[in-house]
């Protein structure tokens, strides 16, 4: 829900600041455009952890020691990296912790 009201925030910023631009402002919309057109940006392409994993990854990776519950599943979660390339994946663990 978030997501998509910074996405309609950034649309309508982008649109004003053209539209203000059409009717004579100028450089002075520019800023609010630029403004939307980032939060368009930032909303569309950030980086999501993609779902759980049902088992860890294969080799290279390591375990970070890191733990969380997802907020979606309520599924307790360890962290794993590949120290090769920085990467993470996300790995479902049972209710034990193991």
């Amino acid at each position: 829900m978030l997501r998509a009201a910074l996405i309609v925030l950034g649309a309508l910023l982008v649109a004003g600041a053209a539209l203000a631009t059409a009717l004579g402002a100028g450089a002075q919309a520019w800023g609010l455009g630029v403004f939307g057109a980032l939060l368009l940006v930032g909303t569309l392409f950030e980086r999501r952890y993609g779902g759980l994993a049902d088992r860890p990854p294969g080799a290279g990776w390591e375990p970070s020691g890191e733990r969380f519950r997802d907020p979606t599943t309520g599924a307790p979660v360890a962290v794993w990296f590949h120290p090769a390339t920085g990467r993470r994946r996300y790995v479902r663990m049972s209710e034990s912790g193991t």
